[in-house]
């Protein structure tokens, strides 16, 4: 699922206003630390952007032999994805 900007910028907002609720943190500098959150919230779907494209272009290498096999894609997408992600530490 992708999020909009808005929707990235509303959910670091919850992050933060949660955390202070339940007195996890103290800010001082609440815009700072919101955009902070927001530019990390934004590389993590950028990492997992570029790791779809990685599996699109290793499915795209070998789509003869799937389609031969008659190997359904989206499982398989999802099986290096999983794995892929997996060893480069990338949450899903």
């Amino acid at each position: 699922m992708r999020l909009n900007k808005n929707q990235i910028e509303h959910l670091g907002f919850l992050i933060i206003r949660n955390l202070q609720k339940d007195g996890k943190v103290l800010i001082e500098e609440k815009t700072a630390i919101l955009e902070e959150t927001i530019g990390l919230i934004t590389e993590e779907f950028q990492k997992e952007d570029q790791l779809d494209q990685e599996v699109r272009e290793i499915l795209t290498k070998h789509i003869e032999k799937i389609r031969k096999e008659n190997i359904e894609y989206q499982t398989l997408f999802k099986m290096i994805k999983t794995k892929l992600a997996k060893e480069r530490n990338i949450v899903l």
